[in-house]
């Protein structure tokens, strides 16, 4: 059947180009001699007919004219037929010296030329208008009447927009009307692009809006930041206009039409980054073919590295997580969207050692990413034995199980909040990367590496899924401080950037993803709101809940900037500065250990914060954990004092050295 359809398209396209060249050569014939054509060059012009006609359809044939597409008709495509029309006059008029001789007259040679190519683009061009009129040739037609036509204003009058003006154009089942064009350039105001008028800039939003009845505005800019991004937002919402945008290109990748993509304004479009460049290539090299495991792959970022490794083609991919729902969950979507790829979910305690080594002694993983954590701050404040065991001890095992099994490269999933730490999970991350570190300068064969990076919109425990409900329920929009800000990522370029330090490291290393500026965690509620259509502190409240233990108004991604050197990867840095020598690691981790089987917070985070000298415990867990240990309120409240006065003390040594 398709070969049937093949032929029959062929057929007319040779056909009608074929009735074209000869009407065309009529048409010259007659311009030449001003539509009184005598017998003698009647004669000449029936002759001339059938080798023209020959040479121009081989011609025609060879350069693939019967294979462009009769709806859309571009630069491209007119200057294969200028390119197809040479080849071929010049061809005919050597045919016709033989055949005829120097009875054709030559200045026919240039009118034929210009009046095939004219009638063929016209005819092209009449073809693509219907088609874009009527909607013929589109699955989709049939919905047509179906909807009202929305009126929309393209906002972004240059490539993406001209493209997505004859996406629309081409796709009439979307009910789309564009009136016309924005943009901010002042030189492109009144300009046309095929055919719609450049009506303003985006200042003039509200007054555009309301004089051609505009009901959304589509955004066609790619390059746009955060910033502008938000400030459009802004005016759209002041004008009650919906706003759209088309999608980053990462997005278009999969899919073959650039209108069924348009979607709603997201916050990760507000944060402004262009996405991440990745060597595809390196990365596949590491991963297609291999065995890599993934713990925590129920969680945001193992999840989504689940997803990233699996289109690079591995020859098994291990899902370990101790939480069998969310195991189950990750399990399912594998097999739907990655059936080639074989998965096997693995539910296992990286606390339980045993269990781990079952599992890398079945698989023999080739690479392990390593994001099973306890994350969230408050949280891990109030069960500090239970961050340690997980957090540190957990890393310790996941880490041997690597080694025994002569994996050869470990990357460990860090945070921002390792960083000179002031609560429990930040100290126990950093834990983690010395251990990390411990064990690359133990002489393993496995490469060791760590990347750090900060929030990531959308995870789970994260602002984002709070934030939502709070505006779905009407507010209050709770947030702890004015000032508190916190770098972002979206768990996409998270994972990706993950991957890409597996390329990078040669063992040892601590890596810090560019996290870009800062985001007040104000502002990030603001724009939220204004994503859910409504005003922030008229229609929803925000209100300050103050800062919780272990919380920082600012994190950082290294203790200071001197203290990273940039890599291949523009987006990548890496951490300078020394670790802790495997020797203290592992006393420290020995001290570390009593404590925890004894159910000493106090002394565990005594631990703690011996081997990360930089560590600065809140004081409601100094409180807590002397409380526990000695029963008495004053006794905790003694150790703050206490470690806040030999805090202050070393300060003092230290800057008058």
């Amino acid at each position: 059947m398709k070969s049937f359809l093949l032929r029959r398209r062929r057929a007319t396209s040779e056909t009608v180009h074929g009735a074209l060249a000869a009407a065309a050569l009529a048409a010259s014939f007659l311009l030449r001699f001003e539509f009184a054509l005598d017998p003698p060059y009647r004669a000449v012009l029936l002759q001339a007919l059938p080798v023209l006609l020959a040479a121009k359809l081989v011609v025609f044939r060879a350069f693939g004219l019967r294979d462009l597409g009769w709806r859309y008709l571009g630069f491209e495509d007119l200057k294969r037929m200028a390119a197809a029309n040479v080849v071929a006059s010049v061809l005919a008029s050597a045919a016709l010296r033989v055949v005829i001789g120097g009875a054709f007259p030559r200045s026919v040679y240039v009118l034929d030329f210009l009046v095939c190519l004219v009638a063929m683009a016209a005819v092209r061009a009449g073809v693509r208008i219907l088609f874009d009129r009527s909607g013929a040739f589109d699955q989709g037609a049939g919905v047509r009447g179906t909807r009202a036509a929305r009126r929309i204003l393209i906002y972004g009058a240059g490539k993406a927009g001209k493209t997505v003006l004859s996406e629309i154009r081409a796709h009439p089942r979307m009910g789309y009307q564009v009136a016309g064009f924005l943009d901010d350039d002042p030189e492109k105001r009144h300009l046309r692009l095929d055919g719609m008028r450049v009506l303003g800039q985006g200042c003039e939003i509200a007054a555009l809006v309301r004089r051609h009845k505009i009901d959304e505005v589509l955004l066609a800019l790619p390059a746009a930041t955060g910033a502008q991004i938000a400030g459009i937002l802004e005016q759209c919402h002041a004008a009650r206009v919906v706003t759209r945008k088309i999608p980053p290109l990462a997005e278009l990748i999969e899919s073959q039409v650039l209108v069924d993509q348009i979607r709603e304004v997201r916050l990760e479009d507000l944060l402004g980054r262009p996405p991440a460049e990745l060597d595809t290539a390196e990365i596949g090299a590491r991963l297609t073919g291999k065995v890599v495991l993934v713990t925590g792959a129920g969680g945001s970022i193992g999840g989504e590295l689940c997803r990233q490794i699996a289109r690079y083609g591995p020859l098994a991919l291990i899902g370990v997580d101790h939480a069998e729902s969310v195991l189950y969950e990750i399990d399912q979507e594998m097999r739907e969207k990655f059936s080639r790829v074989a998965f096997s979910p693995e539910v296992a305690n990286i606390q339980n050692r045993r269990r781990l080594d079952e599992i890398f002694r079945r698989h023999r993983p080739s690479a392990v990413y390593h994001a099973a954590a306890y994350k969230h701050v408050p949280m891990m404040e109030v069960h500090v034995l239970e961050a340690v065991e997980n957090n540190v001890f957990g890393t310790s095992n996941v880490a041997r199980a690597a080694m025994a099994a002569g994996a050869e490269t470990f990357v460990l999933v860090s945070s921002d909040k390792a960083v000179r730490p002031a609560n429990i999970m930040g100290a126990t991350k950093r834990m983690a990367e010395l251990v990390c570190l411990a064990a690359a300068a133990s002489g393993a064969r496995t490469r060791f590496l760590a990347v750090r990076f900060g929030n990531v919109l959308g995870s789970n425990g994260s602002v984002i899924p709070l934030f939502r409900r709070q505006i779905a329920a009407g507010g209050p929009v709770t947030v702890t401080h004015p000032e508190m800000r916190r770098f972002f990522m979206t768990v996409s370029e998270a994972a990706q950037l993950v991957l890409q330090t597996a390329v990078l490291g040669s063992g040892g290393e601590v890596f810090v993803l560019d996290m870009g500026e800062p985001v007040r965690i104000v502002d990030l509620a603001r724009k939220m709101i204004l994503l859910s259509g409504l005003n922030p502190d008229q229609d929803i409240r925000i209100e300050f809940s103050g800062v919780r233990p272990g919380e920082k108004l600012y994190e950082e991604v290294s203790a200071i900037e001197e203290g990273t050197a940039p890599t291949p990867h523009a987006q990548i840095r890496v951490f300078t500065g020394r670790g802790v020598a495997g020797e203290v690691i592992t006393g420290g981790l020995e001290d570390l250990q009593r404590s925890v089987e004894a159910r000493d917070a106090a002394g565990a985070v005594l631990c703690l914060k011996e081997m990360i000298p930089d560590y600065n415990p809140s004081s409601f867990v100094l409180r807590r954990a002397f409380e526990q240990r000695a029963g008495d309120q004053r006794a905790g409240d003694q150790w703050v004092n206490d470690l806040k006065t030999s805090d202050q003390q070393a300060s003092a040594v230290a800057g008058a050295g």
